[in-house]
């Protein structure tokens, strides 16, 4: 049974540790250096509009200051993301998901779109980023994978638009975590790898589900993640695991 329609390694934040994270310049990088799977994080502005990144604050990965939630899309527009990765991309804006969408069609890259809300706005995000990945998606010959440690996101996700395939994202396994995938109509299990056993993988899969691992950066656990036969892997050491580095140990 093939669980995952999927690339098998999967950059993470776009570029992984060779760009900043969640920027076109990341997914251009993730795509330069030959993988076909992307994976980043979309949070709402103040005014609604999905745009790549992962804090909930702007202090971290932009010049901005407060929280992204508070902050309107015209004003997130006018920061610098990339400046404090290298002076190199001092000119790299905070990209929409639109942007993202568009870049990732262009280049072929298949997405997995991690749904990040801010604490207290999980069912608009996850509707929100849903209705606008389905509509920008629209005929695409592989949709992208919504995913999120939020199960509310998720859910207002699966009404939004039920056709996308979903994730959980989790840390350590729940006890209820067959029920949980169930509720939500998900496809696929992303776990911590360094909770993940092959009694797990075994489950997981036994269970009719997908599992991948987050975040790989190192040889040694990925031939043992794919010994165990996780369906994937998220990484940011795109220099020692390739695209293909699954396809390499057959």
């Amino acid at each position: 049974m093939t669980f995952w329609p999927y690339p098998r390694v999967i950059a993470h934040r776009g570029g992984g540790q060779f760009a900043p994270e969640n920027t076109l310049s990341a997914i251009r990088k993730g795509h330069s250096l030959g993988f076909h799977g992307v994976e980043f994080d979309v949070m709402l502005s103040q005014d609604g509009v999905p745009v790549l990144i992962h804090d909930e604050t702007l202090e971290r990965t932009t010049n901005g200051h407060g929280r992204v939630a508070d902050t309107p899309m015209r004003l997130l527009a006018e920061l610098n993301a990339g400046s404090w990765f290298s002076s190199a991309f001092a000119h790299e804006p905070v990209p929409t998901l639109e942007a993202a969408a568009n870049l990732c069609a262009a280049l072929g890259v298949w997405a997995n779109v991690e749904i990040k809300p801010a604490s207290g706005h999980e069912v608009d995000t996850g509707r929100l980023g849903a209705l606008l990945a389905q509509r920008l998606w629209c005929g695409a010959p592989r949709p992208p994978l919504l995913s999120s440690f939020q199960p509310a996101a998720l859910d207002a996700a699966r009404h939004a638009a039920p056709e996308l395939p979903r994730g959980l994202l989790i840390d350590n396994l729940p006890p209820d975590w067959r029920m949980q995938l169930q509720a939500l109509e998900c496809v696929s299990l992303h776990c911590n790898a360094k909770h993940i056993t092959a009694d797990i993988v075994r489950d997981v899969h036994n269970a009719g589900y997908a599992i991948a691992a987050w975040t790989v950066n190192d040889a040694a656990t990925a031939r043992r993640m794919f010994a165990w036969n996780v369906d994937a892997i998220f990484t940011d050491r795109l220099d020692i695991i390739s695209p293909d580095f699954a396809a390499g140990l057959v």
